[in-house]
């Protein structure tokens, strides 16, 4: 399970929280922005609520029941895929458990109770009586049918006792009526239900199908067919299987993936000594390191099938190693209501995160196991190549830049450093390159829309290309009357590069020319300035500075009830729209 998310509303919650967040290893308190100081700050609780919910994410909100009710009420439909939600008062007197009953609420609320010394209000009849949820396995095993099992939970209530066939240590303290002569039984096994409804199966998450062979099946639907053919032909349920294993030569066939994805299991892969040709049960040996039983192989169109069966539940972490990620991001222009919703997934399943330091802090909160390779601003090709061997181990790798990181920003880094090693590892690590908001767009959407026809981005900083090709580029673009969006215009280093960049282009436009000025957009204390070109002087930039010129027919004209929202940085002259039109004078 997830660390919980304790949010809390005021500074009179924070004590309860920090006990609570002492109970559960990596949980982190939010608190209302300008409230309090917690670990991660919120804006809008009810918007918070939902993308934790979203996630997720266990939330336990110290407040009231109902706040909490109807903040996530438009998100509740399916209560299998639900996290734990629980509402503590404020002053630790009472644990609520709200939902996700199949999730391990109720667990959640004991231990919660028992860290504030209270009693948790369980009102779910089953904990009740017997002191556990029947119905939530631990991880590593399925329900069968859930349908099946409430109405068997149902026959417990109505006085019925039952039996237990097969391995459930999680149930030897359970207050179940129990009976050996019991018309009930919980049988914990791999092999399929067979619908008596005297039955509440439980399937342990323990057999493994091995892939090999020379074949590749067209698609994952053709695989996972096959692998569930293998699994009826003897007796197995789905739900029983663990993880899919194939050779590491096989890591990018999309099959495979496709297999598990629609399987719903991880898909592992054989060390890197065990010879690509391997048959299936060689791989089987090679990957697991508990005892197992070999299944009859399945072989067709040269595609080999091993399956391996457990006596216990497999964690699937334990086989072979996975596919490793590497995931280049863009944290947008800082605040958090602007990161990309899959940069913000890619954050949360990351084993490891790698970027220039100050970006890297900006991407919190993070968990407890979490490991963070801070670097400096300029090592980026050493950071590529650090990030493409931690993913070729099987870990989950994310590559932090600003804005977008395909602007200015290491995507193009992360990409040469693939072409160059030629290294099949690094090959078959799963890419991926999730897009940001740029700092130019960011300045340009609070301006309103001077970048709205034909515009260039352009980096004033010679580290990685000669003055001479920027100069070059800004006289063609200030010809072209193109809008520019200038990046890195000025530092401690190259003071006198802006106001060049300036002269070349005040050659091509008049000094009416309208500017913006864009400082920490999306960050605290972020400013926005609009004013001409010929006003424009040097001193008014810095490094963080976003400088837009628009084209000759940029506009700018007074707004009206003008204010900012929590992400909107500050306008120094009050109140301009700045756009520019997307038709061009005859």
């Amino acid at each position: 399970m997830k660390p919980p998310a304790i949010v809390i509303l005021g500074a009179g919650a924070l004590a309860t929280a920090r006990r609570i967040q002492r109970a559960f290893e990596g949980a982190q308190v939010h608190a209302l922005q300008g409230r309090v100081d917690a670990d991660v700050a919120y804006t809008e609780l009810g918007a918070h609520l939902r993308d934790l919910y979203a996630r997720g994410t266990p939330i336990v909100a110290l407040c009231a029941a109902g706040i909490v009710i109807r903040c996530i009420a438009t998100m509740l439909a399916d209560k299998g895929a639900e996290p734990p939600v629980l509402a503590v008062a404020e002053d630790g007197s009472a644990v609520v458990p709200l939902l996700g009953g199949l999730a391990g609420v109720n667990v959640m609320a004991r231990e919660i109770a028992a860290t504030l010394a209270v009693a948790p209000a369980i009102t779910t009849s089953g904990e009740l009586r017997f002191g556990t949820c029947v119905l939530n396995p631990p991880e590593g095993y399925a329900l069968a049918d859930i349908g099946q099992g409430k109405r068997f939970v149902s026959d417990l209530l109505a006085g019925e006792s039952t039996r237990i066939e097969g391995d459930a240590p999680w149930l030897d303290d359970a207050a179940l009526p129990r009976s050996a002569s019991a018309r009930l039984a919980i049988r914990v096994t791999p092999r399929a239900w067979d619908g008596h409804e005297d039955e509440l199966v439980i399937h342990p998450r323990s057999v493994v199908v091995a892939v090999a062979g020379s074949h590749t099946c067209a698609d994952g639907d053709e695989l996972s067919t096959r692998v569930l053919k293998a699994l009826d032909a003897h007796g197995l349920a789905a739900l029983s299987l663990a993880a899919l294993l194939a050779p590491t030569g096989r890591m990018t066939d999309p099959a495979l993936a496709g297999a598990a994805a629609r399987l719903n299991v991880p898909l592992r892969f054989a060390a890197q000594t065990v010879d690509h040709e391997a048959n299936a049960p060689d791989l089987l040996h090679a990957a697991l390191r508990v005892p197992y039983e070999t299944l009859q192989n399945h072989a067709d169109d040269a595609l080999e099938l091993a399956l391996a069966l457990a006596p216990l539940a497999i964690d699937p972490a334990t086989i072979g190693q996975a596919r490793g990620r590497l995931t280049v991001i863009g944290l947008g222009p800082g605040h958090r209501d602007l990161l990309a919703p899959a940069a913000r997934r890619a954050l949360d399943e990351a084993t490891d995160l790698l970027g220039y330091t100050t970006y890297v802090e900006m991407a919190g909160p993070l968990r407890a196991d979490q490991r963070v390779h801070g670097t400096d601003n300029r090592e980026e090709m050493q950071r590529a190549r650090h990030a493409f061997e931690l993913a070729s181990t099987g870990r989950s790798v994310v590559m932090v830049s600003s804005g977008d990181p395909g602007v200015f920003a290491m995507a193009a880094a992360v990409l040469e450093a693939l072409e160059h090693a030629a290294n099949p590892a690094w090959d078959a690590v799963d890419l991926s390159i999730v897009p940001g908001i740029s700092a130019a767009m960011a300045t340009a959407a609070l301006a309103g829309a001077p970048l709205g026809h034909d515009f260039c981005m352009l980096s004033l900083s010679d580290n990685l290309k000669p003055w001479s090709i920027i100069e070059t580029r800004l006289r063609h673009a200030a010809e072209a009357d193109l809008a520019m969006a200038f990046y890195n215009p000025i530092s401690r280093a190259r003071p006198w590069q802006l106001d060049k960049a300036l002269d070349i282009v005040r050659q091509f436009r008049s000094p009416a020319t309208t500017v913006v000025l864009g400082r920490d957009v999306g960050r605290p204390g972020g400013t926005l300035r609009s004013l001409t070109l010929g006003e424009l002087n040097s001193s008014d930039v810095d490094m963080r500075t976003m400088v837009i010129i628009g084209s000759s027919t940029t506009r700018r004209f007074a707004r009206s009830g003008a204010s900012g929202d929590a992400h909107d940085a500050h306008a120094a002259d009050g109140a301009a729209w700045v756009y520019t039109p997307r038709s061009y004078p005859a």
